[in-house]
């Protein structure tokens, strides 16, 4: 008898979610140390950019594809993105490439990416509690960075840099809950699911 229904391939692949929340926590939080003042700018946090929060992130994206999750590759490869853009705005002028970006221009540059996070955060409503907080954090800290340019407050980017840190641990939290409840087989770090 020929069975003509259609072949059903299991997908084995790992979850790439922990590599880009991980990727994008450990960067966040080591530029808003510096943010909040505790150190300069240096080639660390460039380097992070471009190979963790950059690279990491781009390939935990194509890999959230591969499992047919929309929201997953558009989040990972866009703050991948943002990170290489991020670098790039910082280091083009410094190479001698191209002038610096405008106080202005970063103002707006800043509140698109904060709408469109803003856009992501809706989305994870339907997802669980804990990659809300990083979402919804994330939010705030685009609109203060961009408030922080426009009105050069001091006291403002401090303030800033010290909530990029909540923002980066909670994706880092977000992250190692995903691996340690797949590793045991049980809930050891919540992630306040949505009931759908």
């Amino acid at each position: 008898m020929n069975d003509n229904s259609p072949l059903e391939i299991k997908d084995t692949t790992a979850n790439p979610a922990p590599l880009g929340l991980f990727g994008f926590g450990m960067t966040t939080v080591l530029l808003n140390i510096h943010n909040a003042g505790i150190y300069e700018m240096s080639s660390m946090i460039l380097a992070m950019g471009i190979f963790y929060g950059g690279l990491a992130q781009l390939i935990a994206g194509v890999m959230e594809w591969k499992k047919k999750n929309t929201f997953g590759t558009l989040a990972f490869t866009s703050y991948g993105a943002f990170w290489l853009t991020l670098v790039a705005l910082i280091v083009m002028p410094k190479l001698g490439w191209i002038g610096a970006a405008s106080r202005r221009g970063m103002i707006c540059y800043l509140c698109m990416w904060g709408l469109f996070t803003l856009l992501m955060f809706i989305g994870t409503l339907r997802i669980n509690k804990a990659l809300q907080v990083v979402f919804g954090t994330l939010t705030l800290l685009f609109f203060l960075l961009a408030l922080g340019d426009a009105t050069e407050n001091a006291a403002v980017k401090a303030f800033t840099g010290w909530e990029g840190i909540i923002c980066g641990f909670s994706a880092i939290y977000a992250g190692i809950a995903q691996v340690l409840n797949e590793l045991y087989g049980k809930t050891v770090l919540p992630l306040g699911l949505v009931k759908k």
